[in-house]
């Protein structure tokens, strides 16, 4: 498992995605997943399923401090005194006493983003986090934060994969010393179907997902892919024993285009970098 440092922070470069993922299902894709090498589970409060992941967590058998745990506070409790009430609320429902990384899962325009980075200090120095970061920021807001934060920022978590180009963003996080964890890796499903990366995986002995993954954390990206499949979890996480060369990358990097985003956000207007 490769490693992504940032700000003090050493996140596993692959991670598993649970959004979608609620009761039973939920619990043993967690526990499998664990006993098959992930060391990352990324949650959310919104995802309604910080109860299961715990449980799966627990099931696995593998050591607490062996795994990186990731959960979200929603953007409609990002006042101060509500903040700090959800994370106690998500550490209750997953059973732990402390999260490896908190995240505000997307900006409020109805709240100063002051108040809600304070808040987000506020709880890494209590200790109910090891590390904080952002989610769906764009430039500015990230530049923003940075200023806001009296605690270092480990990531912005955003949509990535080669159907959207977010070098702008990333480079922006970058300058920053923030990582950037990329959900939707697969883009809904559209990562299969795709003739280049058919072709690709094709030479390579991979799958056309296992390619996209692999353009992902070749560049020093985090990746979450989420599934609902015992079977792919596996698959997922065999990128790490094969490289693309640089004509590639480069013709990934070239499947970019306008439409290519498949998450809008929840509120507000539409993306502007």
């Amino acid at each position: 498992m490769q490693i992504v440092e940032a700000n003090g922070a050493h996140i596993p470069s692959i991670g598993l995605g649970t959004m979608t993922l609620k009761e039973n299902i939920a619990v043993e894709l967690v526990s499998a997943a664990l006993r098959g090498g992930y060391r990352h589970l990324d949650t959310a409060q919104m995802y309604g399923n910080e109860r299961e992941v715990g449980e799966g967590l627990r099931a696995s058998g593998i050591k607490r401090d062996e795994v990186f745990v990731t959960t979200k506070v929603w953007h409609d409790r990002l006042r101060a005194g509500d903040f700090e009430r959800s994370v106690d609320e998500s550490l209750k429902r997953l059973g732990l006493s402390q999260v490896d990384l908190l995240l505000i899962h997307w900006p409020n325009p109805a709240v100063p983003l002051e108040e809600t980075i304070g808040a987000l200090c506020k709880v890494k120095r209590a200790g109910l986090t090891r590390h904080i970061g952002v989610a769906n920021f764009v430039i500015a807001m990230i530049d923003e934060a940075v200023r806001l934060a009296d605690e270092p920022l480990v990531t912005n978590q955003i949509e990535v994969h080669p159907f959207l180009d977010q070098a702008k963003v990333i480079a922006a996080a970058r300058h920053h010393g923030l990582s950037i964890t990329a959900y939707c890796p697969l883009a809904r499903g559209k990562v299969p179907g795709n003739e280049v990366l058919q072709r690709i995986a094709q030479a390579h002995g991979k799958s056309a997902g296992q390619v996209a993954l692999r353009w992902l954390v070749q560049q020093g990206l985090i990746a979450i892919p989420r599934t609902a499949k015992i079977e792919r979890l596996k698959e997922n996480l065999a990128v790490y024993d094969f490289v693309l060369g640089d004509a590639e990358m480069a013709e990934i990097g070239r499947l970019k285009r306008p439409d290519g985003r498949v998450v809008n956000p929840p509120h507000g207007p539409k993306w502007d970098t």
